[in-house]
């Protein structure tokens, strides 16, 4: 079940972060972003949440912050209905079109954001840091129906 969580949740969505990623978001950043009245977030649930996604919308557009989708999860459908959940949240609040980075290295996001019709519009060299060293981000556009709100 994929729902709209709240500051309520950011217990869970620090879980599922720091099993995603190495440098995971701690509680406070989590709430501080959840309590701005531009956030979207969304989470998956089971019995407890297994993947959530956070974005910003305002002036009529988005932006993709986080995606995390616990590992068992993975390849499950999980990230890809988060995703379409934000959208459709966004073009609610007025979104015309949503951006996001992503690592070149990515290729499984990579091949999910280009699925959903994401198109790379510019990059981001040396953005990320990495154990192998700096790696560039692709930024991505999605333009949204304002018909599907």
């Amino acid at each position: 079940m994929i729902e709209v969580v709240d500051a309520s949740a950011v217990g869970e969505l620090t879980r599922v972060h720091a099993a995603c990623f190495d440098k995971a978001w701690p509680p406070e950043e989590i709430a501080r972003m959840l309590d701005n009245p531009a956030s979207i977030a969304v989470a998956a649930r089971e019995a407890s949440v297994i993947g959530f996604a956070m974005a910003w919308a305002a002036a009529g557009d988005a932006e993709i912050l986080t995606v995390a989708v616990l590992p068992e999860a993975r390849r499950k459908g999980v990230a890809k209905a988060l995703l379409s959940a934000v959208a459709a949240v966004a073009v609610a609040r007025g979104a015309v079109a949503i951006h996001l980075d992503v690592a070149e290295t990515n290729a499984a996001a990579r091949a999910l954001y280009r699925a959903l019709g994401y198109r790379e519009i510019s990059s981001r060299p040396r953005y990320y840091a990495t154990e192998s060293g700096p790696v560039d981000a692709l930024v991505l556009r999605l333009d949204l129906d304002p018909s599907s709100a």
